[in-house]
């Protein structure tokens, strides 16, 4: 299946019904607009972008669709049930024995084995799929700076193999991980993350057909890193996160690629039409999608309106790299 060149994310919005109503709309108007990659998490919206999706996506063709969705923050509630995050926490997860709290780092965040098989097991029945095309670890550059790099490497092994153990069982057929500040921050960050480690792993506990196939990272033009900054130390040079995944055969997907429209009145009508777009949201998205090694650029879209003016950028031949170059010569 040939992915689109956008992706709609559920990230934002509140977990209540009325939302709920406008993202399946908005999902539906996506898939007929020729978009094919849905993106989400457990704790999106305490669930509920999920069960959205859920409403949407066994309606079509399995093999007309591609879903991502992440394990790693506590969701701290289901969105529906009357109450508090600590009782949620305890009812669902501590008394069952899913995590400790030793397992659990910064009060947020976890990455056992456990914890993600119970995880992708709410997302599996959330979606109504047997099979998810991509699982993220989410953030796990989060408990970097509190494990130590010796001690998230032990982290990062287990859960990979982890998630090997799930594409054996037919549960998704690839993983990866989905960042915010890894893979854009140099080595000398505590949060930083190493392309080039992960892959090792990946070839540790998962041989040369490993299935760590994918990244996921802010990118926009006011978050230009994954492009710019030489971040990644891959085969000895120092290069940006974009142009080691190229070299190493990783996908990537961009998150944030409007900035959450934060981004949108700075942009210049003059760059607008340059980019042969009618939007300053449509320039936008244009921008991250023709990013080279750019596969997948997703965006929050809650509201059919904004998937029709988005999705006309679908049509449009990406921008040359001179064109791109030249916004930051």
């Amino acid at each position: 299946m040939e992915l689109s060149s956008l992706g709609l994310g559920t990230y934002l919005g509140s977990p209540d019904e009325a939302t709920d109503r406008r993202y399946a709309a908005s999902a539906k108007a996506f898939q007929q607009a020729g978009g094919n990659v849905f993106d989400s998490a457990a704790n999106y919206r305490s669930g509920r972008s999920e069960r959205v999706l859920g409403l949407v996506l066994p309606n079509l063709p399995r093999e007309h669709f591609f879903v991502s969705t992440k394990a790693g923050y506590l969701p701290m509630g289901d969105g529906h049930t009357p109450e508090t995050p600590q009782t949620w926490f305890r009812r669902v997860l501590l008394d069952p024995g899913i995590l400790t709290p030793g397992d659990v780092v910064d009060d947020c965040h976890a990455m056992t084995p456990r914890y993600l098989a119970h995880q992708l097991g709410v997302s599996r029945q959330a979606l109504g799929l047997e099979c998810l095309d991509l699982f993220h670890l989410h953030n796990p550059e989060q408990q970097r700076p509190v494990l130590g790099p010796e001690g998230f490497r032990a982290a990062i092994r287990l859960a990979f193999e982890a998630c090997e153990a799930f594409v054996a069982e037919d549960r998704i057929k690839a993983y990866g991980c989905a960042t915010w500040n890894g893979f854009r921050v140099g080595p000398e960050a505590p949060e930083h993350l190493s392309l080039e480690e992960l892959l090792g792993i990946a070839r540790e506990v998962g041989g040369p057909d490993h299935h760590f196939r994918w990244v996921q990272l802010p990118l926009n033009l006011a978050m230009p890193e994954a492009l710019l900054a030489p971040t990644q130390r891959f085969r000895g040079q120092a290069m940006p996160l974009l142009q080691a995944a190229r070299e190493a055969g990783i996908q990537v997907q961009t998150s944030a690629s409007i900035m959450q429209a934060r981004i949108l009145k700075q942009l210049p009508p003059a760059l607008v039409q340059d980019f042969g777009c009618r939007t300053a949201a449509q320039a936008a998205l244009q921008f991250t999608r023709s990013c080279p090694g750019v596969t997948v650029a997703l965006c929050g879209m809650s509201r059919p309106e904004h998937v029709a003016e988005n999705a006309e950028v679908m049509a449009l031949p990406r921008l040359e790299a001179r064109v791109l170059e030249g916004l930051f010569a």
